[in-house]
């Protein structure tokens, strides 16, 4: 049959994909929007499975409330271009609508997509990739949802290079939502993305670290000439230290370094008529902890062209 102008036109609308590939799949599918849908669908799978081992280490962190749930997502792409492309941007806010909404826990790729249950996220995602033409990773996500006595703040610094997701409690309930605490919340969120804290507090930072640190700093002090027989009370010192520095409710507050997170909350606990305390927190920092891949543009060059 006749391929017009106006059939391209609709399926491009309805999949976004590109103007020659709409009408080939419309002629592939002898005129079925549906089978063209399923053919662009294949299509673009095979195409996302060839960009799946690419680096991404660009893209967001996107943070959202929505009601009494607080989601923090990171979702990688290629470069930072496709990151600020509005089908990424998109997509970004989808799964972290998706972790808001699902019950389901565990591999976020294989559950099924809240907006359309007919899909898994990992369909979602490799249309996505299809459509951009460049590797994409849904990385993680956290959420947390109030309870009856808590209240739960989200911030993104740095147009999604940094978000954060805080729970703060109030004993009596009725005051969880006081104004007090919402900006002691704010305030603390501002705070973890700006100094970055390991943990709450010392007795959620593993013997394991601190064990690794006493050994980096006792070779510093050897390095530096220090005493062998001081070594260890100097050492001891500087996990003190170095705990303080890394545990939130230790943390000079950056906003007035006279106080302690601890001693803000204190403060705030006066103001609200009510004991007032950070429960817990999640820090998400755009591809911490990814190693992002060196080109050699010269070389690749080379290497293409002297494939053709």
């Amino acid at each position: 049959m006749s391929i017009s102008a106006s059939m391209v036109k609709e399926l491009r609308e309805k999949t976004n994909a590109g103007m020659m590939d709409c009408k080939k799949a419309l002629e592939e599918s002898k005129g079925d929007f549906d089978a063209a849908i399923e053919w662009l669908r294949v299509k673009g799978l095979s195409a996302a499975s060839k960009k799946a081992d690419r680096i991404a280490a660009e893209g967001a962190v996107y943070t959202e409330k929505t009601g009494k749930t607080g989601v923090v997502v990171e979702i990688n792409s290629e470069t930072d271009f496709v990151a600020r492309n509005d089908g990424f941007k998109d997509f970004v806010k989808n799964i972290a609508a998706h972790v808001a909404a699902t019950a389901e826990t565990g591999d976020i790729l294989s559950q099924k997509y809240t907006k359309n249950t007919s899909q898994t996220i990992s369909d979602l995602l490799k249309e996505t990739i299809a459509k951009i033409g460049e590797n994409i990773v849904v990385r993680r996500g956290t959420k947390y949802a109030e309870s009856a006595n808590s209240y739960v703040h989200t911030y993104t610094h740095g147009e999604g290079k940094i978000g954060v997701l805080v729970e703060v409690t109030a004993e009596n309930p009725a005051h969880a939502q006081n104004a007090d605490v919402k900006t002691f919340a704010q305030d603390v969120a501002l705070h973890i993305a700006a100094m970055n804290p390991m943990a709450l507090s010392q007795d959620q930072i593993s013997p394991e670290v601190v064990a690794k640190e006493k050994e980096i700093l006792k070779a510093k002090n050897l390095e530096q000439g220090k005493k062998a027989e001081m070594i260890d009370k100097i050492v001891e010192g500087q996990i003190r230290k170095f705990l303080a520095e890394n545990c939130l409710l230790e943390q000079q507050f950056v906003k007035n370094p006279d106080l302690k997170i601890s001693d803000y909350a204190k403060e705030t606990s006066k103001k609200a008529g009510s004991a007032v305390t950070v429960k817990r927190f999640t820090r998400y920092e755009l591809g911490e902890g990814i190693e992002k891949k060196s080109t050699d543009f010269a070389a690749e060059v080379a290497a293409q062209v002297k494939g053709h």
